[in-house]
Protein backbone atom coordinates (compact mmCIF):
# COMPACT_ATOMS: atom_id res chain seq x y z
CA UNK A 1 0.00 0.00 0.00
CA UNK A 2 2.94 2.13 0.51
CA UNK A 3 3.79 2.01 -2.94
CA UNK A 4 -0.28 3.36 -3.69
CA UNK A 5 0.62 6.18 -2.05
CA UNK A 6 4.23 6.30 -3.69
CA UNK A 7 2.79 6.98 -7.13
CA UNK A 8 -0.22 9.13 -5.97
CA UNK A 9 2.56 11.57 -5.01
CA UNK A 10 4.33 11.33 -7.81
CA UNK A 11 1.51 11.73 -9.71
CA UNK A 12 0.41 14.63 -8.18
CA UNK A 13 3.91 16.02 -8.36
CA UNK A 14 3.59 15.36 -12.55
CA UNK A 15 0.34 16.82 -12.81
CA UNK A 16 1.63 20.04 -11.56
CA UNK A 17 4.71 20.29 -13.43
CA UNK A 18 2.43 19.52 -16.60
CA UNK A 19 -0.09 22.07 -16.28
CA UNK A 20 2.73 24.80 -14.63
CA UNK A 21 5.41 24.47 -17.43
CA UNK A 22 2.68 23.90 -20.43
CA UNK A 23 1.08 27.85 -18.78
CA UNK A 24 4.18 29.69 -18.76
CA UNK A 25 5.41 28.23 -22.22
CA UNK A 26 1.58 29.65 -23.79
CA UNK A 27 2.18 32.58 -21.93
CA UNK A 28 5.60 33.02 -23.02
CA UNK A 29 4.76 32.25 -26.54
CA UNK A 30 1.66 34.55 -26.92
CA UNK A 31 3.81 37.11 -25.07
CA UNK A 32 6.23 37.48 -27.53
CA UNK A 33 3.84 36.95 -30.50
CA UNK A 34 2.06 39.53 -29.13
CA UNK A 35 5.05 41.93 -29.68
CA UNK A 36 6.11 41.03 -32.45
CA UNK A 37 2.67 42.07 -34.13
CA UNK A 38 2.89 45.00 -32.43
CA UNK A 39 6.27 45.95 -33.75
CA UNK A 40 5.47 44.48 -37.39
CA UNK A 41 2.12 46.50 -37.10
CA UNK A 42 4.15 50.21 -36.39
CA UNK A 43 6.36 49.34 -38.94
CA UNK A 44 3.11 48.86 -41.48
CA UNK A 45 0.06 49.59 -40.77
CA UNK A 46 -1.58 48.67 -43.96
CA UNK A 47 -1.01 45.06 -42.67
CA UNK A 48 -2.70 44.93 -40.20
CA UNK A 49 -5.91 42.97 -40.76
CA UNK A 50 -3.43 40.06 -42.26
CA UNK A 51 -1.23 40.67 -38.91
CA UNK A 52 -4.64 40.39 -36.98
CA UNK A 53 -6.49 36.79 -38.07
CA UNK A 54 -3.09 35.39 -38.37
CA UNK A 55 -1.77 36.20 -34.59
CA UNK A 56 -5.43 35.01 -33.49
CA UNK A 57 -5.11 31.73 -35.56
CA UNK A 58 -1.55 30.87 -33.88
CA UNK A 59 -2.93 31.94 -30.61
CA UNK A 60 -4.99 28.96 -30.77
CA UNK A 61 -2.38 26.73 -31.98
CA UNK A 62 -0.62 27.96 -28.93
CA UNK A 63 -3.06 27.31 -26.20
CA UNK A 64 -4.23 24.13 -27.58
CA UNK A 65 -0.85 22.76 -26.54
CA UNK A 66 -1.90 23.54 -22.82
CA UNK A 67 -5.33 22.52 -23.42
CA UNK A 68 -3.86 18.87 -24.11
CA UNK A 69 -1.56 18.91 -20.87
CA UNK A 70 -4.83 20.40 -19.05
CA UNK A 71 -6.73 17.19 -20.18
CA UNK A 72 -3.84 14.69 -20.03
CA UNK A 73 -3.33 16.02 -16.23
CA UNK A 74 -7.15 15.63 -15.27
CA UNK A 75 -6.84 12.04 -16.88
CA UNK A 76 -4.49 11.07 -14.61
CA UNK A 77 -5.85 13.18 -11.55
CA UNK A 78 -9.51 11.67 -12.40
CA UNK A 79 -8.63 8.55 -13.47
CA UNK A 80 -5.52 7.03 -13.72
CA UNK A 81 -4.52 4.35 -15.47
CA UNK A 82 -1.31 3.28 -13.65
CA UNK A 83 -3.16 3.00 -10.22
CA UNK A 84 -5.59 0.18 -11.60
CA UNK A 85 -2.15 -1.62 -12.60
CA UNK A 86 -0.72 -1.37 -9.57
CA UNK A 87 -3.70 -2.24 -7.55
CA UNK A 88 -4.65 -5.28 -9.49
CA UNK A 89 -0.90 -6.40 -8.89
CA UNK A 90 -0.60 -5.55 -5.12
CA UNK A 91 -3.82 -7.63 -4.83
CA UNK A 92 -2.41 -10.98 -6.82
CA UNK A 93 0.43 -10.44 -4.90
Amino acid sequence: MEFIAHLQGMTAIAIGMMVGLGAIGACLGIALMGSKVLESAARQPELVPMLQGRMFLLAGLIDAAFIIALAVGLLFAFGNPLLGAVTAAANAG
